[in-house]
């Protein structure tokens, strides 16, 4: 039965904030009775404010133990009000946000994730309150629990929370498994992130968080075109393009991922759209050695070496102090002779052995290795005959692909004959009116 509790409450709630400075549980069994009657009688106003009293003065006098009782209490209660209790477990989120005792706030979180536990009301409240004891787990160095804790949260699915805080989370849930070097959890997890999302202005900055965990996951994996896309998508954010520095480094390290980037079409494609990038120019080194692996000639490993191997080492991807940075400089060489490889096969039909390996710097069975991964990626064609020491590079037609492209030049060659035929007798004919009408 409804009824309107506003006066009593009023009442009761004066009576016992002067009552529990001197006798807290008397007060909280006053405000217990109020409670059971404002919500019996779906008094929604004076039941929360009752809710918000008791969990107020136990706090307020520094006791714990009833907070946590009451409030554990409070959330079972048969007929209860919903928005009651969820303004009640707000409160006492505040409560843990200025507990500064870790053990205490740590039993409070406790209590606060238990009540909270399957209720899809307080499905919001119960993911703030866990993504606070993540960050308590983190900074205690316990980071596999922190990400566990992190990752039991689907907060994909709920509906009552909105998409930033939603997207925010997620970012968090990957930064995590990150941690946890969990790369695969990562990768799964990093697809519940629609990238239509970032199109807002206003979300620019979750747009570079997102992009910069998932360059992190790129780098990890050696997929080095990914993180090149990655990169450009960082470009093309207002607070990259404002920053000089960052966008220089950004900059940079796009040009350098697409040249570690295994040839393909899609990577063909790429690096041409990147160095038709205006903004290059300000960066004359890194668009000398992207120009490099675009124009068709031999490089010189030994002169990329010395040209830029200073400037690349002091970067974070080629860090000659740390292990990846040896391997992608590793990576680098051999990108460099890849090219080289499809060069010689663009000009060359055949080659000996020993003019190779003088035009690649290198000896015979790492000529052969390089051609062998080449042939087997399908970049380029190539035939080793070891006794002759000869590379072919141009591949062998059968015989009916002979006689069609035969056929196809004997028939465009008498369709020139025939057009030539008509362009003689047309010039005759205007040659003999002109000289009809001439006498």
């Amino acid at each position: 039965m409804e009824k309107d509790w506003s006066e009593v409450t009023d009442k009761t709630l004066e009576e016992t904030k002067k009552l529990a400075k001197g006798n807290l549980v008397k007060a909280l069994e006053d405000l217990a009775a109020l409670e059971k009657q404002t919500r019996l009688s779906a008094d929604l106003q004076s039941n929360t404010r009752v809710l918000l009293q008791i969990v107020n003065l136990s706090y307020e006098a520094k006791d714990y133990k009833l907070l946590n009782e009451y409030v554990a209490v409070l959330s079972k209660k048969r007929a209860l009000l919903k928005q009651a209790v969820t303004k009640m477990i707000q409160e006492c989120i505040k409560f843990v946000e200025q507990t500064s005792d870790m053990t205490k706030k740590l039993e409070l979180i406790d209590t606060l994730r238990t009540v909270t536990d399957g209720k899809i009301f307080v499905e919001v409240e119960r993911a703030r309150l866990t993504r606070m004891l993540v960050d308590i787990k983190e900074k205690e160095g316990n980071i596999a629990e922190a990400a566990e804790l992190m990752h039991a949260l689907q907060v994909e699915t709920f509906g009552s929370m909105e998409r930033r805080e939603k997207t925010d989370f997620i970012l968090e849930q990957i930064r995590l498994a990150l941690a946890k070097s969990d790369y695969v959890r990562a990768q799964i997890i990093s697809r519940k992130i629609s990238v239509k999302f970032f199109e807002d202005p206003q979300n620019e900055d979750l747009k570079i968080r997102f992009y910069r965990l998932m360059i992190q996951h790129a780098i990890y994996s050696d997929h080095f075109l990914k993180a090149t896309e990655h990169h450009r998508q960082l470009l093309n954010t207002k607070a990259i393009k404002e920053d000089q520095v960052k966008w220089r480094e950004t900059l940079t390290f796009t040009v350098l991922f697409i040249v570690l980037s295994p040839f393909d079409n899609q990577q063909s494609d790429l690096i041409h759209r990147i160095h038709q990038d205006p903004s290059l120019e300000q960066l004359p080194l890194i668009k000398g050695l992207l120009e490099s692996f675009i124009t068709p000639e031999l490089v010189r490993w030994t002169k990329i070496n010395e040209i830029y191997g200073p400037t690349l080492k002091q970067t974070t991807i080629f860090d000659p102090k740390t292990e990846q940075g040896q391997k992608r400089y590793k990576t680098l060489h051999q990108r460099i002779v890849e090219h080289n490889v499809r060069v010689i096969a663009k000009y060359y039909s055949r080659i000996s052995m020993k003019k190779l390996t003088q035009l690649l710097d290198l000896p015979a069975q790492e000529v052969e290795d390089y051609i062998s991964s080449l042939v087997v990626s399908k970049t380029i064609y190539a035939r080793i005959d070891r006794i002759s020491g000869i590379v072919s590079f141009v591949s062998k037609e059968d015989p009916n692909t002979i006689l069609n492209k035969w056929s196809q030049n004997v028939s465009s060659l008498l369709d020139l004959i025939v057009k030539t035929s008509h362009l003689i007798q047309k010039e005759e004919m205007v040659h003999s009116i002109t000289k009809v009408i001439t006498e």
